[in-house]
């Protein structure tokens, strides 16, 4: 990384312009005080001409070789590029001097995501994991009801990423071809058990079981993992595009109190139509009746327990913190060896469901 100037926002190179890069990253980095976005690199023409009429100063590059070209020119590089590629491009920014954010999964495996962090360390560098999930209106809602103690002791955390999606739609994220890092354990996987362990703590086994239901599929379409925490708490995550009737976000139970959420964050929805996170605007909010209900002994459905204003979502905050951590007065918002941490559970859970057993950490 340069020696950018105090007070000179941080420029930034974007591998990729597809879903992840055009929708989440590119506007959020645009919205981040302290950094600006530089380059975007695609060799798909339309990409480029949406990146072009998006962003009109941007520069664009075919290929990431001509960012290594030009380190002295970067001072970050985000990596929103298919699953495989993210271990080769990390470790090629790294080694030009680079810090880096890389779209989850960091990697195909934990060992490839600690070694990464070794090298980042070794090069004294930025090493970061966007899980935006983290700053889901409902997870830091979540989070806020147990620090509060709401709940009182969890027994058991189920979290759905359900989504019904009969068709297929294409692609390396439903490629059968292992190397491709497809399938929902590592798409939407990747986030509910992130968001369990940032919640619950190490696990100490895992059980899945992971389908591939649609006509024609290659990959896991109907997954569902059982986690084990060291705490004793217990998860049941579920991650699926087959699912007819959603089921709630959040069903939450504890010695106190449980808590029930339906519906996703909006701020995905609200990147794809094109609205951007600016100040004094409100972001991620959701409307009132929406929110999710806290009680015990009857069904939200049916007027349950009390309603719980949901906080307001906050994607922007990640790219605030990776700002920060650059200038060095603040932390990695997601670290590395965090990431590997939750692949340790996908592998676990993979193994799993090839063997049919429980897996322990």
């Amino acid at each position: 990384m340069t020696g950018t100037p105090p007070g000179t926002p941080f420029r930034v190179g974007l591998v990729g312009y597809g879903l992840a890069g055009s929708v989440f990253h590119a506007p959020l980095i645009a919205a981040t005080e302290g950094l600006t976005l530089d380059t975007v690199v695609t060799a798909n023409p339309e990409r480029q001409q949406q990146a072009a009429a998006e962003f009109p100063d941007v520069r664009l590059a075919p290929t990431p070789d001509e960012l290594w070209a030009r380190a002295d020119e970067l001072d970050l590089i985000v990596i929103a590029s298919p699953n495989k590629t993210h271990v080769p491009l990390a470790t090629a920014a790294l080694k030009a001097g680079l810090p880096v954010v890389v779209d989850k999964p960091i990697a195909g495996t934990a060992a490839q995501a600690r070694e990464l962090a070794s090298l980042a360390d070794e090069r004294g560098l930025l090493l970061s994991v966007f899980q935006n999930r983290r700053w889901d209106h409902d997870f830091l809602t979540l989070a806020k009801l147990l620090a509060d103690g709401e709940l009182g002791d969890v027994y058991r955390f189920e979290s759905r990423f359900e989504r019904w999606r009969p068709q297929l739609k294409g692609g390396w994220r439903e490629s059968g071809d292992p190397s491709e890092i497809g399938g929902l354990l590592y798409d939407l996987g990747s986030h509910v058990v992130d968001q369990a362990l940032v919640l619950f703590g190490p696990a100490a086994s895992v059980y899945a079981e992971s389908d591939t239901r649609r006509p024609g599929a290659e990959a896991d379409d109907d997954t569902f993992i059982a986690l084990t925490h060291q705490n004793g708490v217990r998860s049941h995550l579920y991650a699926s595009a087959t699912t007819a009737q959603l089921g709630p976000r959040f069903r939450v139970l504890g010695s106190a109190a449980g808590y029930v959420k339906y519906g996703l964050d909006p701020q995905e929805a609200a990147l794809r139509e094109g609205e951007r996170p600016t100040p004094g605007k409100d972001w991620g909010v959701e409307p009132e009746n929406l929110w999710g209900r806290l009680g015990s002994g009857e069904s939200p459905l049916t007027g349950g327990g009390r309603p719980v204003p949901t906080l307001p979502g906050a994607y922007p905050a990640y790219y605030a913190a990776v700002a920060a951590a650059l200038q060095g007065v603040g932390e990695n918002p997601v670290t590395a060896l965090e990431a590997a941490a939750a692949l340790d559970v996908l592998e676990a859970a993979g193994r799993s469901a090839r063997e049919g057993v429980a897996v322990t950490l």
